[in-house]
């Protein structure tokens, strides 16, 4: 199929994504997030995320047929993330795939969310393409992951990952600590503008000689928390003012350290000089700004696509199927359903006969 259309469906958290692309042209990226109905909460609550998806879905294909200006009898094929992510949230998506597909009888591929990320970057416009080998950094709310990707549809190796909060996370719970709003990444950043980032030596998880033998690519922000909210206590209760700004500076600075220093490491020890930076928690100035800085130092080349693509986002997995058809991978069979814990070796699900 040359040049296919493709309506890729994002739901595997808070924000219903639906995208069109041509090839790998972006023609539409709607997104309709749920974010204001889990603040008051501190945190997304799956059931309430779900149940948005449900609402969302149909106006939200609406709106993206409307930009991309083409007609569902137009699309080429379906495509949908069918893990990792909230169970209640995939299975929206997915059952709404499926029924779309069926409907317009045209091929569904159903597609691992993470590699959606990295084909995020296929869809910058004029830029020169990916080359493979990279290493790709993806850091988001629920997911931080460090992979080897040799070839987008084909061979993604995981190198790393968080052994307990993703780094978003981390930043939402931090945030609540100090009495910032809901979502907790932008927040941080925006305190920490005014703050000192060594003022505070904040530990750096599983950077230790011992940790690196048998972790040197995995993450731990769990223990850092516990430290930012100990030290927090300490000046309650020694009726101390807790200087906001200096502890979010100082706690983004640790996060930020692990994430290039191990990202980088894996750039080093594999001898790949390319480094994909991928999630929504890249739109942390401070992240995009060490890794460019550390990673020009190291000779190495930064890609970053544009933050509206860094979000979760349909576009981003229809992309991710664009590819899979040009390779001449067949569609995925109907039998597939949602995987919250979907590796990311696996990059299509259920891949066999013609839908």
């Amino acid at each position: 199929m040359n040049e296919p259309l493709v309506l890729g469906i994002e739901t595997s958290c808070d924000e219903t994504g639906i995208g069109i692309v041509r090839g790998r042209t972006l023609l539409s990226n709607t997104i309709a997030s749920s974010m204001d109905e889990h603040a008051r909460y501190g945190g997304v609550v799956p059931e309430v995320a779900a149940r948005a998806h449900l609402e969302a879905l149909q106006p939200a294909i609406d709106a993206a047929l409307a930009e991309a200006g083409v007609g569902l009898d137009e699309i080429d094929a379906v495509a949908v993330t069918s893990g990792p992510g909230l169970a209640g949230a995939l299975m929206v998506g997915v059952g709404a795939a499926k029924g779309l597909a069926v409907s317009i009888d045209k091929p569904l591929y159903a597609v691992n969310h993470l590699v959606g990320h990295i084909a995020a970057d296929i869809l910058t416009g004029g830029s020169a393409p990916l080359e493979y080998p990279t290493i790709a950094l993806l850091v988001s709310g629920g997911h931080t992951s460090l992979l080897h990707v040799r070839d987008l549809t084909t061979d993604v190796e995981l190198l790393g990952e968080t052994m307990d909060d993703a780094a978003g996370e981390a930043f939402d719970k931090v945030a609540r600590l100090l009495s910032l709003p809901y979502p907790g990444g932008p927040e941080i950043d925006r305190a920490a503008a005014d703050g000192d980032p060594e003022a505070i030596r904040f530990p750096r998880g599983l950077s230790r000689a011992s940790d690196l033998a048998k972790h040197r690519y995995d993450f731990s922000f769990s223990g850092l928390k516990t430290a930012v909210a100990r030290w927090v206590e300490r000046c309650e209760a020694e009726g101390v003012e807790v200087p906001v700004a200096d502890v979010a500076a100082s706690f983004r600075e640790a996060v930020v350290d692990v994430l290039v220093t191990k990202a980088l490491a894996a750039c080093a020890d594999l001898g790949v000089p390319r480094l994909l930076l991928g999630g929504g928690v890249i739109a942390n100035r401070r992240l995009r700004e060490v890794a460019l800085r550390r990673a020009a130092e190291a000779g190495v080349t930064v890609r970053i696509p544009p933050l509206s693509l860094c979000t979760d986002n349909g576009a981003m997995i229809a992309a991710l199927a664009s590819e899979l058809i040009s390779s001449g991978r067949p569609p995925s069979r109907l039998t597939f359903g949602a995987d919250s814990t979907l590796p990311v070796t696996e990059i299509q699900i259920a891949e066999g006969a013609p839908v």
